[in-house]
């Protein structure tokens, strides 16, 4: 999923005015009866210093700008960020809402801060940039206007690229792990041929010469811009020194998810998560394919392939699982409309499905659900491997779409809290998203078939290594190699899978937030139902969770369970 960080301003009056460095500052001491208008002034601040981020969800008066990654620029961003924090400290007796809100906003704040200054993002890591603006696909593939005022929003955004990619180069520090330069290399090199090629075919029926000279002429200044960009990082020196090291790691738990277990813990909960599933994944072999080893039952499982392609597979289980859904009582679906399901873009596939959600203020909104086509220059044995069978697919399209991250993001669309609708983190989207693919075969889809089962595991078992491997690369020493040959040695990824998981985990050190969420939220629903009817009562604790909107699960938690501070229960 791509990260739906900003949503459901209507209710604002945003504008562009300069940005200041902080929040307007509130008095020594506030009151409850301010927060509100502090609120207002903080998001109004939030858009103007990052407009990609406002535009991804829908305030087009942003259209067309990137945001100021200059030394100036990121200074800018922490002191706002700062400022906030600061400011927020001084209301006085809020209500239980407004408290919960001023945590939330609070939280998102320390969690931007620690990519930005504790991990230095801007200056160590390109992915800082690749998802954070220099995507235009929202002029593409969202019709929120006409197409010639998208195409004048896509011709302001590539000639604001050059500048950006000046920036970019003056940021990145080299040597840099080699992973990092692949995903860069990869990414601007995908984003140049994007800018020259599917951008502007986009527009290509606009009947409006003048604007088809300006959008070919900003085409190929980006695009070369970028290309040059690729240029540099592909040739960097390279090194290893990606570890963020245990402390800071868990620094990184603490302020993104409000996570403060120690690490030792942590790793003896995915361990456990790991047997658990393994041991799981054996019980439905036996049935499955008996006589054969594990990975030949697994292999046998991923051999079964759409026959027309995983796109066409994907758009028959949609519906079928919105209908699994309403049947069997899971959450509500608000509206009818669902997902479209495509292939994602070249410059955008180091995941093999994501889900790209529009925010509330698209006035007519469209979802996709993107799905990765293998490596054309990986070898054909290769290529058919990436391929997910059949019953893998079906739950990521519970993931993707239905009930996960699709329908977490109608509810936090409706959510009452202007926070609440703003920010989703990473840990409640992907844990919410990960939880759906275990509840859904708990609730009977599949009708308890070995070979669903199989496909369900096999995801589960993809996001324990992928726990392990976050804390291991990070904290623990673990190298790249030792990472791949566990996706697939413990988890029974394909090599071509475990190869692209393994460099993720490098520049992606959150990635352990998929198991880290779902066993949270598994826990929560545990204490929550036993004194409201247990399996009776999933609906409503599902609804419920997904009304605050997408804050750290611990919050979430001291909320539901009326709890004094928030924490992390495994």
């Amino acid at each position: 999923m791509k990260a739906k960080l900003l949503a459901g301003l209507a209710c604002l009056a945003l504008g562009t005015a300069p940005v200041s460095a902080s929040p307007e500052p509130a008095a020594a001491e506030a009151p409850a009866s301010a927060w509100s208008g502090f609120v207002k002034t903080t998001i109004d601040r939030w858009l103007a210093i990052d407009p990609s981020f406002a535009i991804y969800e829908g305030a087009h008066q942003y259209d067309g700008q990137l945001p100021d990654w200059s030394a100036a620029g990121l200074k800018a961003k922490g002191a706002f960020l700062h400022g906030l924090i600061a400011d927020a400290a001084k209301f006085k007796d809020l209500t239980p809402d407004q408290a919960f809100e001023r945590a939330y906003l609070v939280q998102v704040a320390k969690g931007q801060l620690f990519w930005l200054e504790d991990a230095d993002q801007p200056h160590t890591n390109p992915t800082y940039y690749i998802n954070n603006g220099l995507d235009p696909n929202v002029y593409v593939s969202r019709a929120y206007a006409d197409k010639p005022t998208r195409m004048k929003a896509m011709i302001a955004f590539l000639n604001a690229v050059p500048a950006a990619t000046a920036q970019i180069r003056a940021n990145l520090k080299t040597p840099m792990p080699a992973s990092f330069i692949k995903v860069g290399g990869d990414a601007f090199s995908g984003l140049a041929a994007y800018y020259r090629g599917d951008a502007r075919a986009a527009f290509a029926d606009v009947n409006d010469p003048a604007l088809q000279a300006q959008l070919k002429a900003a085409s190929e200044k980006a695009g070369a811009a970028m290309q040059t960009l690729a240029d540099w990082i592909a040739k960097a020196p390279a090194n290893e020194a990606y570890a963020l090291g245990a402390a800071r790691f868990s620094r990184m738990l603490a302020a993104t998810e409000a996570v403060d277990a120690p690490l030792d813990e942590l790793e003896a909960v995915g361990r456990a998560d790991l047997k658990r599933n393994r041991d799981a994944l054996v019980a439905a072999c036996a049935q499955f394919a008996p006589g054969k080893s594990v990975p030949a039952c697994v292999a046998k499982m991923s051999a079964d392939k759409p026959a027309d392609g995983p796109v066409a597979e994907a758009r028959r289980q949609i519906p079928e699982l919105a209908a699994f859904v309403r049947e069997h009582h899971i959450v509500t679906i608000p509206g009818t409309k669902m997902a479209k399901v495509e292939e994602s873009p070249p410059y955008n596939r180091a995941n093999s499905a994501y889900m790209d959600p529009p925010g509330p203020l698209e006035t007519n909104p469209t979802s996709v659900y993107y799905i990765s086509p293998p490596d054309p220059a990986w070898p054909k044995q290769k290529q058919l491997d990436y391929v997910p069978g059949k019953d893998d697919l079906l739950f990521t399209s519970v993931h993707e779409v239905m009930p996960g991250h699709y329908l977490q993001f109608l509810h936090s669309n409706q959510t009452p809290s202007i926070v609440g609708k703003l920010f989703v983190g990473y840990g409640f989207a992907e844990g919410w998203a990960h939880y759906t693919e275990q509840m859904m075969w708990d609730a009977g889809l599949g009708n308890g078939d070995p070979e669903v089962h199989i496909g369900q595991l096999s995801n589960a078992l993809l996001r324990d290594c992928r726990f392990l491997s976050a804390i291991g690369l990070h904290a623990r020493g673990m190298t790249q190699a030792q990472s791949k040959a566990m996706f697939m040695d413990k988890c029974y990824i394909d090599e071509g899978n475990a190869e692209q998981q393994a460099a993720r985990g490098t520049y992606d050190p959150a990635f352990l937030n998929y198991t880290l969420g779902k066993l949270m939220i598994l826990k929560l629903r545990h204490d929550w139902t036993a004194t409201r009817g247990g399996r009776k009562a999933w609906e409503a604790f599902h609804d419920q969770f997904l009304s605050y909107g997408g804050p750290p699960i611990p919050l979430v938690r001291q909320a539901m369970m009326h709890e004094d501070a928030p924490h992390a229960v495994f």
